[in-house]
C-alpha cells in the first residue's frame, strides 16, 4: 500500500518523471512502477522491506528475546553488542516496529516448540554489571536447559572465549549425567564461522566438541523465535528473582548463591508443564545419550581440542602460563601436561589421562612463580627440605623479586652439579641463611662471572667479602625477650622457625 501511494504521488507531482527515474529512486523495479501506475486502486500487494544486514545473523536472538524473554528493544540492543551486532540502534527499533509489534497494544505471539525426553538442550549466555566486594564487575552468566524437563544449569566466568563456553557447557553435561541428541544454540562466532543461510558454517573447534560428546549442534534460524528459548525463558526469571537488587562479596560467593538460586528453580513448578523440572528430569535422563568414558580407569574422559593450551613440566615441576610459571605434583615433572583456563579466575592443570592434578588461582603480575607445598612432598628425597625443588623455592621466597637472575643461577647450579644437585644448593641455601641479601646477591654475581657454583667457592668468597652480617633471632629468643612482632613482618618463612623449634 505505502508503495502504491508513493508512485502515484510521485507522478501526480512530478509528471515527467518517468518509470524507469521512479524506480530508481525507489529501489524497486520499473515493471513495478508500471504496475503501480496502471491500477486506480491499490489491490493488496505490499512490497516486503528488505532485512537490514547487520541484523540478519541476530534475527533469531532478537525474536526469541522480544517475544519469548519480553525485553525492551534498549535491552535487546545491548545484548546484540555483546554478541558483536555492528549495526545500529534506530535499526534495530525499525526492525522491531516493522516485524515484531502487533496491532494490538503490548500483544506478543509465540509458536511452541516441545521436543520429547533426550530430544534437545537449549544453551545462551548473558552479560551482566555485578558489585563483587566494592568493583562493579562484568560477569557472563551461562545457562544449559533440557527442552523436555526444563531442568536447568547455571555457571558463570569473568570472560566469554570459546573456551569458557566449552567449559560451561561441559559442566553442565557432567551435572545432566550426559546429552540430549541436539544442543540449540544461536549465531555467535564461537559457535559459527559464516552466519548467513547461503553460505552457513560451522565452527571446526565447536564441530569437535559435539562430536566428541555425540550430540548433533543446531542453530536458531531466522523467523523461528520460538526454537530457541522456551515461553518462561531462564534469564528472565534469573534477572528478575537473583540479579536485581543483589549484592555479592566475591565471585565465589556469587557462584555459591547461584548454584543455590538454580536448585531453588528446579524444585518449583514449572509455569508451562505443571511439574517441577527436578520430577520431569527424573523421567528425562534415562533418555540422555552417556558421557564418553575412558574404559581402563571407568571415569568420564574431558574434551581436549586446543593444542596450544599443553604445558611441558619442567624439571622443578613447573608450568608456564600467561608470563608466570605455576607448580605441578612432583610425579609429573618432565612429562606434558594440558592446562585450562576455569571461569576467568582459576588455571587447572590436567594430567594426559585427564585428571585434574593441580588448581591455581590466576596471578595479575607477570613474572611471578606460584607454588603449592603440597605439591614438592617426596620429591627426590625422603624429606622436602633436602630437594632441589624445596631449596630452590626457599631462594626464590627471599630473592626473587630482588635478584632478576635467579633463575638463571638456579639452572646453573642444577647443571654443572649434576650427580647432586640438591646436595649443594642445600649448602648454598644454608650458607645465604646467615648473611645479607646484598651480599647473597655479589656472591651469586660472581658465581656467573667465575661459571662456578659449588657451596664450597660460595662459602669461600662470604667468608671473605661479605660486608654485613645480620643480628637474626629464633623464635625461642623472641620469646625469651619478649619481643611482638608481627607476623607479616617476618621475612623468613614461618616453616624455617618451626624446624628451629624442632631442632631446640
Amino acid at each position: 500500500m505505502e508503495d502504491w501511494v508513493t508512485i502515484q504521488n510521485l507522478k501526480r507531482r512530478n509528471p515527467k518523471m518517468g518509470t524507469r527515474s521512479i524506480a530508481k529512486l525507489m529501489g524497486i523495479s520499473r515493471n513495478t512502477v508500471k504496475a503501480a501506475l496502471k491500477r486506480k486502486q491499490h489491490n493488496g500487494y505490499e512490497r516486503q522491506e528488505e532485512i537490514n544486514q547487520d541484523l540478519k545473523p541476530f534475527e533469531a536472538f532478537i525474536q526469541d528475546s522480544f517475544i519469548n524473554k519480553r525485553l525492551r528493544v534498549s535491552r535487546i540492543y545491548e545484548d546484540l553488542k555483546s554478541k558483536g551486532y555492528k549495526g545500529s540502534k534506530s535499526a534495530l527499533y525499525r526492525y522491531a516496529n516493522k516485524h515484531l509489534k502487533t496491532s494490538a497494544p503490548g500483544q506478543r505471539v509465540f509458536k511452541r516448540y516441545e521436543t520429547t525426553p533426550g530430544e534437545q538442550m537449549q544453551y545462551d549466555w548473558a552479560e551482566y554489571s555485578l558489585i563483587l566486594g566494592d568493583k562493579l564487575v562484568k560477569v557472563y552468566v551461562h545457562s544449559t536447559i533440557l527442552g523436555y524437563s526444563r531442568y536447568r544449569v547455571y555457571d558463570a566466568s569473568l570472560r566469554i572465549k570459546q573456551s569458557d563456553v566449552f567449559e560451561a557447557l561441559e559442566l553442565s553435561f557432567w551435572d545432566f549425567g550426559g546429552v540430549c541428541e541436539r544442543v540449540q544454540v544461536d549465531n555467535a562466532k564461537v559457535f559459527i564461522d559464516n552466519a548467513g543461510t547461503q553460505n552457513f558454517k560451522w565452527n571446526s573447534r565447536f564441530q569437535n566438541f559435539c562430536g566428541f560428546f555425540g550430540v548433533t549442534p543446531s542453530r536458531s534460524t531466522p523467523y523461528h523465535a520460538w526454537s530457541k528459548g522456551k515461553v518462561e525463558n531462564p534469564f528472565f526469571y534469573l534477572e528478575e528473582h537473583f540479579i536485581k537488587g543483589n549484592t555479592f562479596r566475591s565471585f565465589a560467593e556469587f557462584l555459591e548463591r547461584l548454584k543455590s538460586f538454580q536448585d531453588k528453580v528446579n524444585d518449583r513448578i514449572h509455569d508451562t508443564t505443571g511439574v517441577k523440572p527436578s520430577e520431569l528430569f527424573e523421567k528425562e535422563k534415562e533418555s540422555l545419550i552417556l558421557l564418553p568414558i575412558d574404559h581402563k580407569t571407568g571415569e568420564v574422559n574431558r574434551y581436549v581440542g586446543i593444542a596450544e593450551e599443553f604445558r611441558s613440566v619442567t624439571a622443578d615441576c613447573l608450568i608456564s602460563y600467561g608470563g608466570n610459571r605455576y607448580s605441578v605434583p612432583w610425579p609429573y615433572h618432565r612429562s606434558q601436561v594440558w592446562i585450562r583456563v576455569s571461569k576467568g579466575i582459576k588455571l587447572l592443570v590436567f594430567s594426559h589421562k585427564n585428571r585434574l592434578i593441580a588448581s591455581h588461582d590466576l596471578s595479575l603480575d607477570k613474572g611471578k612463580v606460584i607454588i603449592d607445598d603440597e605439591h614438592y612432598k617426596g620429591y627426590r628425597s625422603r624429606s622436602d627440605h633436602n630437594s632441589f625443588a624445596y631449596s630452590a623455592q626457599r631462594l626464590r621466597d627471599r630473592f626473587g623479586e630482588q635478584y632478576e637472575k635467579l633463575e638463571s643461577f638456579l639452572l646453573s647450579v642444577k647443571a654443572q652439579k649434576r650427580i647432586n644437585p640438591a646436595h649443594n644448593l642445600t649448602r648454598i641455601l644454608s650458607l645465604f641463611e646467615h648473611y645479607d641479601d646484598s651480599d647473597c646477591i655479589q656472591t651469586m654475581e660472581k658465581c656467573s662471572e667465575y661459571n662456578t657454583y659449588s657451596a664450597t667457592f660460595v662459602e669461600g668468597f662470604l667468608s671473605n667479602n661479605a660486608k654485613q652480617r645480620p643480628q637474626q633471632m629464633s623464635l625461642l629468643d623472641i620469646a625469651k625477650h619478649g619481643l611482638d612482632i608481627n607476623q607479616e613482618e617476618v621475612s623468613r618463612d614461618l616453616k624455617e622457625y618451626n624446624l628451629e623449634l624442632t631442632k631446640n
